[in-house]
């Protein structure tokens, strides 16, 4: 098997003999890989290896049938509740369809996490959400409410609440899907301004492989047929070396020879 070239790097998130199923139902098993601070790293595969289920089992919303996650050395599932809940408000997390509250304006939507997980008085978060929303575009839309912009935009606003605690990992769940090339370019643009500015691990569950090559440095590739990984490293790497067909066929939009 090719390796890739390791550069020294502080690991952020380590992913240790994971299996998920449901039920007697294996997604996924033997999961080892590593996330480098301030990395851009993408979980990517073709359609049901399980990228979503193992987002949701690295931010706490699935347990593991097997393994373990560990942030910076410290155990994340043999944890006890309260040390669980500590590690999850370091991360923010913005899922695949936005998950935005219609009811609510785009700065009310932005301030959940701020009212549910802090003390700051109505004025202060009014300042953080309007703050947020300029980071990711959107200044001057914080009474807007979300069906009177377009998808792309409602995106942005999923990120926007995302990192409204300023998080030390920010997930990301197809962020791209369903968005025209140049707003998914913009988004791109905006993912690696956001990692620079907040100095946060990014983690992307994507398909998209002109995402995935504008933005990643780091990636794993998960098998929907053998049920495990068959690749982590850089996708543009795995791309030009890796030596398995499945890997290179998945990055070359299936123009890879044997």
């Amino acid at each position: 098997m090719a390796t890739m070239p390791q550069a020294q790097s502080e690991s952020h998130i380590e992913v240790k003999d994971l299996t998920m199923a449901y039920g007697d139902f294996v997604i996924q098993r033997n999961l080892d890989f590593v996330v480098n601070r301030g990395d851009v790293f993408i979980i990517m595969g073709g359609s049901g290896c399980g990228k979503s289920t193992l987002l949701k089992v690295m931010v706490g919303l699935k347990e593991p049938g097997q393994g373990d996650v560990f942030y910076q050395g410290e155990s994340f599932w043999a944890s006890t509740d309260d040390r669980r809940q500590a590690m999850m408000r370091r991360m923010g997390v913005s899922f695949q369809q936005g998950a935005l509250w219609s009811s609510m304006t785009l700065a009310e939507n932005v301030g959940v996490p701020l009212k549910q997980y802090t003390d700051l008085d109505d004025d202060a978060i009014d300042e953080v959400c309007a703050l947020k929303l300029a980071l990711v575009g959107l200044a001057g839309f914080e009474q807007y409410y979300p069906n009177e912009i377009s998808g792309g935009m409602q995106k942005r606003v999923g990120i926007a609440r995302a990192i409204a605690m300023d998080p030390e990992i920010l997930f990301l769940d197809e962020p791209s899907a369903g968005l025209d090339p140049l707003s998914a370019r913009l988004l791109d643009d905006l993912i690696l301004e956001l990692r620079d500015s907040l100095g946060a691990t990014v983690v992307i569950v994507t398909h998209e492989l002109a995402s995935i090559f504008t933005v990643a440095n780091n990636s794993v590739f998960l098998d929907p047929n053998t049920k495990t990984m068959l690749a982590t490293g850089d996708p543009g790497w795995l791309r030009d070396h890796s030596d398995n067909f499945e890997v290179r066929n998945f990055l070359m939009r299936g123009e890879a020879s044997e």
